[in-house]
């Protein structure tokens, strides 16, 4: 996807290195990744992202040269089994891909982009899939022209993830949130906890009480709201008004006893049967790290309509992907 490479190519175009992408269009079984993944690659031989997962990179890195090189965009059809030696079992992923090889966006379209994941603004982006393999921009996939086949990307605004209480775990949590592209704000009211320095750069940070900031600021259905600062005046606000709001995932830091004080105080509260708690999938971890990664990973599952459980136990698709179609 182009959010997962945005930032290497925005680096590199901003040092003056061109930079080519390698965007899976079409496949014609299944794969290890989802149609719009792309590879980023630069002038100076570095790259990031996949299409396969790891199966064809090498070939595809190799054609994105060619372009940088001055070699015309082009699809390219790529078969995992086509690079293997006669003895060598297939891989899973053999199934045919439609790689679109070509030079980035172009000042216009780059600079839409890069304004749209900053600013966390829903934007669509389209590539023709026929020579010369043109960019759009615009709000909505509705908007684009629609003169040649293309292949369109949505890039939706980021999941929010709320955590009242700017506590030790509320930063380990937030750290770790940066990966997954969530939108992290935390809300204290406590001016100590606020200013303690633990939390990253890139945290929304803010000094209110919960309840009431939740209540101005109302989360989504694809958003989430964790209570983590183990304190009854500051989370018991943040749950009802999170509960209130539409959040699509609220869940409570604590212990069970903790929790079950927690539910007696909330008695009658519309929708407390939808409160998560205690927060977490069930890793049996004790560090900081580990109960982030506990609740962050209930946090992805409950977005993705997902229970949390064991893969090899589950029958259900492995993956749940982002928006990406071809039309015209």
């Amino acid at each position: 996807m182009l959010r997962e490479v945005w930032s290497f190519v925005d680096a590199h175009r901003r040092a003056g290195r061109p930079v080519a992408l390698a965007r899976l269009v079409a496949r014609d079984g299944p794969g290890a990744r989802p149609l719009g993944s792309t590879m980023a690659v630069a002038a100076d031989g570095t790259w990031r992202g996949s299409v396969s997962g790891g199966c064809v990179e090498a070939v595809v890195v190799e054609a994105a040269r060619a372009v940088l090189a001055g070699a015309a965009a082009h699809v390219l059809p790529v078969t995992p089994g086509e690079f293997l030696l006669p003895w060598e079992e297939a891989p899973a992923c053999s199934a045919t891909m439609q790689v679109l090889v070509l030079p980035a966006p172009p000042p216009p379209v780059h600079d839409a982009i890069t304004v749209a994941l900053r600013r966390d603004r829903p934007l669509a982006v389209g590539v023709g899939l026929q020579p010369p393999y043109r960019w759009s921009v615009a709000p909505t996939r509705a908007q684009l022209p629609d003169s040649q086949p293309t292949y369109v990307e949505e890039l939706p605004r980021r999941r929010r993830l709320v955590l009242t209480g700017a506590t030790d775990l509320a930063a380990v949590v937030a750290t770790l949130a940066e990966s997954l592209d969530l939108a992290v704000s935390v809300i204290d009211p406590r001016p100590l906890h606020v200013g303690s320095g633990a939390l990253p750069a890139s945290v929304r940070l803010v000094r209110a009480w919960p309840g009431e900031w939740l209540t101005h600021h109302p989360p989504g259905p694809g958003d989430a709201v964790v209570a983590v600062s183990h304190d009854p005046r500051i989370d018991d606000q943040a749950i009802r008004a999170a509960l209130a709001g539409g959040a699509g995932h609220v869940a409570a830091l604590g212990s069970r006893a903790t929790h079950t004080q927690r539910l007696r105080r909330l008695a009658g509260t519309p929708g407390l049967d939808r409160l998560a708690g205690p927060a977490g999938l069930d890793l049996g971890g004790a560090s900081l790290a580990e109960a982030a990664l506990s609740i962050l990973a209930e946090v992805v599952a409950a977005g993705n309509g997902r229970a949390g459980g064991r893969l090899r136990d589950s029958r259900l698709p492995i993956g749940v992907h982002a928006t990406t179609t071809a039309h015209g």
